[in-house]
């Protein structure tokens, strides 16, 4: 029954259960004649309402010992999924938390299932919110979730990391850190939370307890389970269940009060936390709270400063400055604290570093203010006069001044990058070493603390970030990428309006960074916006323009909607040619329609655009560079596709090596190159290399992208494909599972990588001679394929085989002979004569007309295959 029948069901019993039995009986001999089985349905349930067992005609008492009796409880399950249950880690009001781990990973993890899922609509819907808010936060200083999925009964449940620690606050106790090391570690947790933040969500629970430390000193955010949406966060509080979702003595004022909550929420309780770093205690109206019978909670007045309350009298100056940046974000009133977690963060470094602090006590601006909030009109009334006096004067004053300003704005401008450079080469002081010793990442570290201290002129700092955030992407450093790239577009938006062009170059920025996350709706709407925003702003031929256009081809080409994404990567082509010589952004756009067609199946047009691209990458590059790295993956992958394994495999692994070269052994893009690398090599019959490979990689991956992500998704499929070519059936149908289940998590059903992961299922029940499982998974495929893929795409061709030769174990002759002709037609079309495919197919073929009874043809095809007799 689907949800629209369920509802009429539903409207239909509520109109006539209370109704006499003689109106009742006439209204459902009307409903009757309409829909015969809904009112057969409807009977059932009103014999059901009106029978003694409805739980609604039971007393409470009665109906609480059935639901809460512990020894009617259902005990702890022993396999969750994937996952062996180990030990219980606690349990609240909503969840139970367990240990758990997956044999196939040896990896740890924590499971929280929804307790008693059925009881309550609310309680579902905010376990799913959990859900959703942790898959969209991917940060170092955030546990992370894995995977999701629900029990047989249809209780929910979600894997997540295990973090095995202890409370912020008993960690720095126990270790006797020093007050410094206990808010370096405390950034860490406001990075964390600037990071939800960034992604729209509200903790609304920060605590102690929420924030566990490991053992080898990382902070770990936990815990969203009361996370709100920030689109939403503005209404009121919430009132569901007739009280707010909160810990009293770590809430801010207005989630006491019921009032609507915002980014300043986690500011307070965030300060909260770094009083009782500093205090040792928490103040003492927040750590004595309490609720009075049906009314507020209590509120009292403003914490003593931090340092009048403790013993401790090391580095005085420093505990100033944590007095007036606790008592900032703890003021009673929002719009008083820090506007944003960033701006705790800035002061933060500004206080390690002995620099002044962006916040400041109450002075004689804040009470002009209030004066004139309580005097609006008589004020006002003054400053109609005074501005009249003021404009003329200002009027020739700005004139004069406008030329002047603009030249030395660009001259201060000038010198500050120069002065910018020279400190991130030269080090704060003397004892950073000599410029020649630091390592890239340590460059760009001081760079972010450079721009950081560059508040004061706004637009420098927006760039600076900008630049920033693409070269901790290049690193592979994703989510320090994201934070940088999103503050640099909000500054930018806010100084120059939404619509500047130079907003369009940071919306850029952001959309290919989470293409390359895999968040592919936002990268979408970003790419369109910034491509709408250049085309209205500046002229067709503009670099900007072409910049959108490539940027909106690569998420289309990751979408899979190859068409498009060929015709708008053309129009960048078109554009960087303009310029009139080889440049970098032609030759990346080249790569990249060279990429969608081999994705569409065009071989031989990938193949001749991806030596174009080599050939340009090198003249630009040299033969060491990445991109010339990358233009021989893409060739290898196109010579593979094509059956000629030895060519591929020496283009692959020569990427690999400039890879590895470049960037490391355990960097995700090297763990990129292997996993492709590996497919070949498992085709020329040297598995143990391959599986090595692919199991480094899968590892590589997995600590840059997170479980859920496309590549790891890729190379899953993979590993899956030698467990398979081995002979580990069970191993090889776990492995295509889960590549299944990250490819609809990623892309939803209708995406032919899922497409791609089903026959991969298909191809293990074929081995285990389970045809009829085969022949279904097989369908399911080519279902999915048939709406996202062209009728003669290679794919299709290999899928149809794969069909064809379940169908000839079945014994369904006629179907197996079509199947098997189409795909091979398809096959010959797309491959080289020696593809394994093609002499796949003929075996099979050979099989049919046999049975067939089809001798001539028979006859002919043993001939043309060599004189194979079956396969």
């Amino acid at each position: 029954m689907d949800a629209d029948r369920w509802n009429s069901l539903q409207a239909l019993f509520h109109r006539v259960a209370d109704l006499p039995s003689h109106e009742r009986e006439l209204v459902l001999q009307v409903e009757a004649a309409r829909d015969p089985a809904l009112v057969v349905e409807l009977r059932r349930l009103l014999a059901a309402d009106e029978g003694p067992s409805s739980v609604l005609d039971r007393g409470v008492a009665e109906v609480a010992q059935r639901l809460l009796a512990a020894d009617g409880a259902p005990g702890p399950p022993h396999q969750i999924g994937p996952y062996r249950i180990v030990r219980l880690i606690g349990e609240g009001g909503m969840g139970v938390v367990y240990l758990a781990e997956r044999a196939d990973l040896g990896a740890q993890v924590a499971i929280k299932l929804l307790r008693d899922a059925w009881l309550s609509r609310v309680r579902r819907e905010r376990f799913v919110g959990e859900q959703r808010n942790l898959a969209q936060l991917n940060h170092p200083n955030i546990a992370r979730l894995y995977d999701a999925n629900t029990l047989a009964d249809g209780t929910p449940w979600f894997a997540m990391e295990y973090v095995d620690g202890v409370p912020l606050t008993a960690y720095c106790r126990d270790h006797a850190l020093g007050i410094r090391a206990c808010v370096r570690l405390f950034r860490l947790v406001c990075e964390a939370v600037a990071h939800a933040h960034g992604h729209a969500i509200i903790h609304r629970d920060l605590k102690p307890s929420n924030i566990l430390v490991t053992p080898e000193g990382s902070a770990k955010l936990l815990d969203f389970g009361i996370a709100k949406q920030l689109e939403g966060a503005l209404g009121a509080a919430d009132q569901t269940t007739g009280m707010q979702m909160m810990t009293p003595a770590y809430a801010a004022p207005e989630q006491l009060r019921g009032a609507p909550i915002g980014v300043f929420t986690d500011v307070y309780t965030l300060g909260l936390i770094l009083y009782e770093l500093a205090a040792g205690r928490l103040p003492s109206d927040s750590a004595s709270r309490t609720r009075e019978p049906g009314g507020p909670l209590s509120l009292t007045n403003a914490p003593l400063r931090p340092s009048s309350v403790t013993d401790a009298r090391d580095d005085r100056s420093f505990r100033r400055d944590l007095d007036l940046m606790c008592l900032t974000a703890m003021q009673q009133d929002p719009g008083r604290r820090y506007r944003t977690v960033d701006a705790v963060i800035r002061d933060i470094d500004h206080a390690l570093a002995g620099e002044p602090l962006d916040a400041r006590p109450d002075a004689l601006g804040y009470r002009v203010g209030k004066f004139v909030r309580r005097n609006a009109r008589s004020v006002a009334a003054a400053a109609v006069v005074l501005s009249t006096l003021v404009g003329v004067v200002a009027s020739y004053t700005v004139r004069l001044a406008a030329a002047r300003d603009a030249a030395v704005a660009e001259s201060a401008r000038a010198q500050r990058i120069q002065r910018f450079t020279a400190r991130l080469l030269e080090g704060d002081d003397e004892m950073s070493g000599p410029a020649d010793s630091l390592r890239v990442l340590t460059l760009i570290d001081r760079g972010l603390h450079e721009a950081r201290s560059l508040s004061a002129e706004p637009a420098v700092q927006a760039e600076f970030l900008l630049t920033l955030g693409g070269a901790y992407q290049k690193l592979g450093r994703i989510d320090r990428a994201d934070s940088l790239l999103r503050a640099s577009l909000a500054q930018r938006k806010s100084l120059l309006g939404p619509s500047h062009p130079d907003v369009a170059v940071g919306m850029i920025a952001l959309a290919d960074l989470l293409a390359e996350s895999g968040k592919l709706d936002e990268a979408e709407q970003l790419a369109r916006e910034a491509l709408a925003i250049a085309r209205r702003r500046l002229p067709p031929t503009h670099t900007t323009v072409a910049s959108a256009m490539y940027t909106l081809g690569m998420v289309l080409q990751e979408r899979q909607a190859n068409d498009s994404s060929i015709a708008v990567l053309e129009d960048a082509v078109r554009i960087y040619r303009t310029q009139g010589q080889p440049t970098t952004d032609l030759n990346a756009a080249v790569s990249a329609l060279a990429s969608t067609h081999y994705y569409a199946g065009h071989y031989v047009i990938a193949d001749s655009l991806n030596r174009q691209v080599l050939t340009t990458s090198r003249l630009l590059y040299g033969d060491n560079h990445p991109s010339v790295g990358d233009d021989l993956m893409n060739l290898g992958a196109s010579k593979s596709q094509q059956g000629e394994y030895a060519e591929s495999e020496r283009y692959m692994r020569e990427g690999v090596r400039i890879f590895s070269s470049w960037y490391g052994a355990d960097h995700h893009r090297t763990a990129g190159a292997q996993s492709m690398l590996a497919g070949v090599l498992t085709n020329v019959g040297k598995k143990d290399e391959a599986r090595i490979l692919l199991e480094g990689a899968l590892r590589a991956q997995e600590k840059a992208y997170g479980l859920v992500h496309r590549r790891v998704a890729n190379t899953v499929y993979r590993l899956a494909a030698m467990a398979l070519d081995s002979g580990d059936y069970d191993r090889a149908h776990v492995l295509y599972s889960r590549s299944v289940s990250i490819y609809r998590a990623l892309n939803g059903e209708q995406h032919p990588d899922v497409a791609t992961g089903l026959g991969g299922l298909a191809s293990t029940a074929f081995r285990q001679k389970d045809y009829q499982r085969s022949e279904r998974y097989m369908r399911e495929a080519l279902a999915i394929s048939a709406t996202t893929l062209e009728p003669d795409h290679l794919e299709v061709g290999q899928q149809r085989v794969k069909l064809g030769r379940a169908l000839v174990r079945l014994k369904r002759w006629k179907e197996a002979e079509a199947e098997l002709s189409i795909g091979r037609a398809i096959i010959a079309k797309r491959s080289a004569p020696t593809s394994p495919w093609l002499v796949t197919a003929d075996g099979d073929l050979l099989l049919v007309y046999e049975a067939l009874g089809r001798v001539d043809e028979a006859r002919k095809l043993r001939v043309a295959v060599g004189g194979v007799d079956k396969p």
